[in-house]
């Protein structure tokens, strides 16, 4: 009979987190979209593309491609110089220590 005083207060406990939770969930939409995940894995990825997402992705290309050209353009071109000469004096170390080990 003991048991019953822990038990009980237990129970209410856990009942009242499983519903704090799911009120959560709901709250946070967890609950929206249920379908379009389990019919995703059913529909092949490899439909061809419209021409608005065709368009919108050669947008993005451009885009990507202006943005590394301004970093490029934004590094002097004595720093690319010197990482260009300390690239290739460590491949020319590499080379002689592999020759060295061949021999």
């Amino acid at each position: 009979m003991g048991s019953i005083y822990v038990l009980i207060p237990l129970a209410i406990l856990l009942v009242s987190i499983a519903i704090a939770v799911f009120f959560w969930a709901v709250k946070s939409n967890q609950f929206e979209d249920l379908e379009r995940h389990g019919s995703s894995i059913l529909f092949d990825d490899d439909l061809p593309k419209k021409k608005s997402e065709k368009t919108s992705e050669k947008k993005y290309e451009k885009m990507s491609e202006k943005a590394s050209v301004k970093v490029f353009e934004d590094e002097s071109e004595d720093e690319l110089r010197k990482t260009a000469k300390s690239t290739s004096e460590k491949m020319s170390k590499a080379n002689l220590a592999k020759n060295k080990s061949d021999e």
